[in-house]
């Protein structure tokens, strides 16, 4: 058993992975989602988020312009409404994912996502926007280093979210480029050629820059660079935020980057190792990617379940506070 850090930074968000575009799907419907979202709030879990509202033709809610103008399927069930629906019943926050072409992907061109976000983003504000629990947006386009049009897509679509919800805060999870940052198809698990903490903070201070008042939070994904370097990153990563104006959280991973099969549910020593590190740089939540695959005792890998059993026995007494 680990000893506790007084104070320690504990799991309260998770993404929701509905899509699934490259890890299974798990077929859930409602009543598989209640019974995750029961769990979730039992280890103090208080905000989820979609990761995106659709990715290439597949959509999470039935979006009259994703469908006509982009060729997209009609969904058979509206996940969107569906997950509000939970999230008010237990209380939690709900942050809107944007819709991914997957055309960035393939070019490394950011802007062409900006068109059709700025549609989905007035599309979806105006279906769902009355929840109770729709508070905030979260821009789905993964973004590290100096990717090309990412400051100007970033800024543009945050300003647009602020300016039809009323301010609601908006954030992004980028990736540190360091040694396990590689492409889920491909076969190595590790690169070369990563980024210098030096690097790291100069281009950072540069995004950060370009896109101050578009962006209110940050959620650096933890899980691409060693155990034993996360540290100095997730420092320089608040001092960054906090510079800017941002608030500062962490993206805890609970799969693993070091199996050369993708993806499995982490070491809980692991996971624990990086929840520590990011109490130590300061970050004021940890949320992960993601609960029902990688914690849930539901999930259609059984290492989940033994995670989440480990996590509320280490956790236990200060869920209970």
């Amino acid at each position: 058993m680990f000893s506790v850090m007084e104070g320690s930074l504990m799991i309260s968000g998770t993404f929701l992975d509905e899509i699934s575009h490259d890890i299974p799907h798990q077929n859930w419907g409602r009543k598989e989602w209640e019974n995750d979202f029961k769990l979730m709030k039992k280890m103090g879990i208080d905000t989820v988020v979609l990761i995106r509202c659709g990715y290439q033709k597949f959509l999470t809610y039935p979006s009259k312009y994703l469908v006509q103008k982009k060729d997209c399927f009609m969904p058979r069930v509206d996940l969107v409404k569906q997950f509000l629906e939970l999230s008010d019943l237990y209380g939690m926050q709900f942050y809107f994912g944007t819709y991914d072409s997957g055309a960035y992907w393939a070019t490394g061109n950011m802007t062409q996502e900006l068109d059709v976000n700025l549609k989905v983003i007035e599309e979806v504000y105006t279906q769902y926007g009355h929840f109770k629990s729709f508070k905030g947006w979260y821009l789905s386009l993964e973004l590290s280093r100096r990717t090309k049009g990412a400051i100007e897509t970033i800024a543009t679509l945050g300003k647009q979210c602020k300016a039809v919800s009323q301010g609601l805060p908006v954030f992004i999870s980028p990736w540190i480029d360091g040694k396990k940052a590689v492409m889920a198809a491909d076969t190595s698990i590790s690169k070369e050629e990563v980024v210098s903490l030096k690097e790291h903070q100069a281009e950072w201070n540069e995004i950060f820059d370009g896109v101050q008042g578009a962006i209110d939070i940050v959620a650096f994904q933890d899980g691409h660079v060693a155990y034993e370097e996360l540290g100095d990153y997730l420092k320089i990563n608040k001092k960054l935020a906090d510079t800017y104006g941002m608030q500062s959280w962490t993206n805890t991973e609970s799969f693993d980057r070091d199996m050369p099969i993708k993806f499995l549910p982490i070491k809980f020593e692991k996971l624990l190792l990086k929840m520590e590190a990011a109490k130590r740089a300061g970050c004021t939540k940890a949320i992960t990617f993601e609960f029902s695959h990688f914690m849930s005792p539901q999930s259609s890998y059984r290492q989940a379940g033994h995670l989440y059993n480990r996590y509320l026995e280490h956790f236990g007494e200060q869920l209970t506070l």
